[in-house]
This record gives C-alpha cells, structure tokens and sequence, in this order.
C-alpha cells in the first residue's frame, strides 16, 4: 500500500518514479532486527532510501490538542511530503509526556496527528476517522482498517472525542494504540 500511495502520488505531482528501481533498493535491505524504511523520491526520480531500527510501542499515546490550523483545501496534505513544517512546529511544541498532537482544520475538525491518523469509538460502537476533505493524509494503517470495513469515515469534532468510549492514534509502524487526551494523560511516562 506504501508504493501504491507513493506511486499515485509521484503521478499526480508529476515526479518520476521508478517502481522496479524502488523494489530492488528494498529487497537488498537486510538487518538483524526490524527496521524502518525512509524513502523520499525527488522530482526527477532520484531515490533516498535509509533505514533505522523500528520506533518502541508506546503503551498508551498521549496527545494534546495543537493550536496550528491545517487548511482542509490545500491538497498537498493529501500527499506524503517533506513538507511539513507545521508537523515539526507542532511536535516541537509537545509537552514533557506527551507524545503527539493532533491538528484540527480552520473549521475546528479533527484531522490528524503529526505523525499518525485518529480513530474513535463512539458510544453507539461506530468507529470512525476523518475523512480526506477534513484535511489529512490517507495513512496506510488507516487506509487498511477501511478497506476492511473496520473503520468508517466521519466528521469530527472536539465533542465527538470527548464524547468517545475510546480513542487510538494509528500509523504502520506503531499500528492502533489507545490514546488519552491529554492533560489527564500527562501522568504516564513517555515510552
């Protein structure tokens, strides 16, 4: 899914993008532990591949609510770029414990994190994400769990997260971990 989004995306931007070259950089990735992959693909096709050893589970996710502002019409959020500067002002915002921040867009829907996608559980037992007209963009793990039906999308808000029996910030590395909204979640030690 991670190439299929890569490959969609490098079309729609009008980059080149060699797919065959991409698979042979992975299939000579070899490690004694699990590792992650970074790729990045310039406009002219070239590949930088690096790899580092796989992020620790968090036990429960922390997160806060940032006070950036994502526009849900810029497009670009609904591709994978190195252009995230409102990502890393937020991460460097984190307080002590806390382990991400979910962004909201300028109509006060929740969007994303800064590093993973949300799901909810309402009382009724929906679970629900955003859905890409809120301004996010379509994470792999995310996309998974809708093409499994597990997920559907919804408008959120605010309230809706308050209201919700169970929160999870989901990624393909870390996959669905329960999260607490912080600050009542400040208590439990960064992992």
């Amino acid at each position: 899914m991670h190439i299929a989004r890569l490959t969609a995306s490098a079309e729609t931007l009008g980059f080149r993008f060699d797919k065959a070259a991409l698979i042979a950089e992975l299939d000579a990735i070899t490690g004694d532990t699990p590792l992650r992959c970074r790729l990045t693909v310039a406009q002219d096709g070239t590949l930088d591949l690096t790899t580092a050893p796989m992020p620790d589970p968090w036990r429960i996710a922390c997160f806060v609510i940032s006070d950036i502002r994502l526009p849900s019409d810029d497009p670009l959020l609904r591709h994978k770029t190195t252009r995230r500067h409102l990502y890393d002002q937020a991460r460097a915002a984190l307080p002590e414990g806390v382990h991400e921040a979910v962004m909201l867009n300028e109509r006060g829907e929740v969007c994303e994190g800064t590093i993973t996608n949300i799901s909810i559980t309402t009382p009724d037992g929906d679970r629900l994400t955003p859905p890409l007209s809120s301004g996010l963009l379509a994470g792999v793990y995310r996309q998974s769990r809708l093409n499994k039906g597990l997920l559907q999308e919804a408008r959120l808000t605010l309230a809706d997260l308050a209201d919700a029996t169970s929160i999870n910030l989901i990624n393909s590395l870390r996959g669905s971990t329960q999260a607490d909204w912080a600050p009542e979640c400040t208590h439990f030690p960064q992992q």
